[in-house]
């Protein structure tokens, strides 16, 4: 049984957000090259200066990449696989906001919860520090990345990472991350 959403509640919500753009369901590839195409153009008709229009892009393929290379696959009784996530991008005054959320394992839920917790912790030159040791130790994570996705987007931001994780049953947890890019 659909449940009736309040659709004009919805809008308001994402218009008085000033969401860009907003994803809801199956990461793919293709998709994540087509929201990049999309952000390009919005980016251009806005008109904003070269240097804003890098740092946003960068900072949005980190997070698509993190969420398309990270997320945990919810397999329900049919069997079938999802790869299912959220993502919206919005800008309220001279700052954007990306917002993505997917589902975690509870047994990876720690473990990237310390990861973010220390790089939070670091300062600019450290931040540059980190990324280079991580990136010469060579180290993978499970996923095949060496972590540099969060540190980059601690990096270029200059902002803290804002992050939460809300249970959802006994196998997942629900990961959120708001990042906000100044200008």
């Amino acid at each position: 049984m659909f449940m009736m959403l309040d659709i004009y509640d919805f809008y308001d919500k994402m218009e008085r957000n000033n969401i860009m753009l907003s994803f809801k369901g199956d990461i793919t590839s293709e998709l994540l090259t087509s929201i990049l195409q999309i952000m390009e153009s919005k980016l251009d008709n806005l008109q904003e200066e070269p240097k804003i229009k890098k740092k946003v892009y960068n900072v949005l393929v980190e997070c698509l990449q993190n969420l398309y290379h990270h997320l945990d696959e919810v397999a329900p009784e049919q069997n079938d696989v999802i790869r299912s996530a959220i993502f919206m991008i919005g800008k309220i005054d001279n700052q954007y906001n990306i917002v993505t959320g997917n589902y975690i394992k509870k047994e990876n839920v720690e473990g990237l919860k310390k990861r973010l917790e220390d790089i939070n912790l670091l300062s600019k030159e450290e931040l540059k520090e980190y990324y280079k040791a991580v990136l010469n130790n060579g180290e993978m994570s499970m996923k095949g990345g060496g972590g540099l996705g969060m540190i980059d987007i601690a990096r270029k931001t200059g902002e803290k990472l804002n992050f939460n994780f809300s249970p959802v049953d006994d196998k997942f947890s629900f990961f959120s991350l708001n990042i906000k890019i100044s200008q």
